[in-house]
């Protein structure tokens, strides 16, 4: 099993529809012992979601914007740490749906926080419980060009798309890698509470040359899983792309 005998910190669990769900059910079944955190009203549905995983998790409070938080979390989670996997983005309804003209600083600063910095604090935060080899992965959605409606966010993903490259030089001298997974759309709650996301839907499955289908998240999970592994031990700074080849095709 690819990840027999390791430990994973995975965040943004919220529904059985979530990618970051299916990281955690493939790792358990890879032979990972699972953590996942959350916070506030979230928890509840992080429990609920928790439950229907093949082994019920332990869940750790964890906001990323919350210092106390993320200086409490090495103690929290205990033991040592594999990996990581980075599910977590935000950004206020005034920074997405044609609003990139009209948002206001405040709102961008929520999103660049929450989307793009948070890797970086998510890393020092764990980095104490983490072995020589340890793997910090994180979900991406390829910010190298403008897309509709996705604005701000946009822009958030290419900060987080940085942030992991400097990541990588920082902490490859103590042997962590830091790699991203660009998944193609999935039809998830995060996805839905963009406006105007449904619009790629179509277009993806007609332009990737393998096809896309919206609802399967096991592909991007499988990639995951892959990378927080000892399979990839000389790859770090890295986007790998799980979106049915629509990135490599023009039109």
């Amino acid at each position: 099993m690819l990840l027999d005998g390791k430990r994973v910190l995975v965040t943004g669990v919220l529904s059985d529809s979530s990618i970051a769900w299916g990281v955690a059910k493939l790792a358990q079944e890879q032979g990972a012992e699972v953590v996942l955190s959350s916070f506030g009203r979230a928890m509840s549905l992080t429990g609920r979601a928790a439950k229907r995983l093949p082994s019920t998790p332990e869940i750790v409070e964890l906001d990323v914007t919350n210092t106390d938080d993320l200086a409490a979390l090495a103690d929290r989670l205990g033991g040592r740490l594999d990996g990581v996997l980075h599910a977590i983005g935000f950004a206020p309804e005034t920074c997405l749906g044609g609003n990139f003209m009209t948002a206001s600083w405040d709102d961008v600063a929520i999103a660049l926080q929450v989307s793009a910095y948070s890797l970086k604090a998510l890393a020092e935060a764990t980095l104490p419980l983490m072995p020589e080899g340890g793997s910090i992965v994180g979900l991406d959605f390829d910010a190298r060009q403008a897309w509709p409606a996705y604005d701000w966010m946009g822009v958030a993903k290419a900060a987080f798309e940085s942030t992991a490259r400097y990541l990588a030089r920082e902490l490859g001298p103590r042997d962590v890698r830091v790699n991203l997974v660009c998944a193609g759309p999935i039809r998830t709650i995060a996805a839905r509470s963009i406006p105007g996301f449904s619009k790629f839907e179509d277009v993806w499955a007609e332009r990737a040359p393998l096809g896309w289908d919206v609802r399967a998240v096991e592909p991007v999970a499988k990639a995951c899983v892959a990378l927080l592994s000892d399979w990839f031990p000389a790859t770090t700074g890295e986007m790998l792309h799980v979106d049915g080849g629509f990135h490599a095709v023009g039109a």
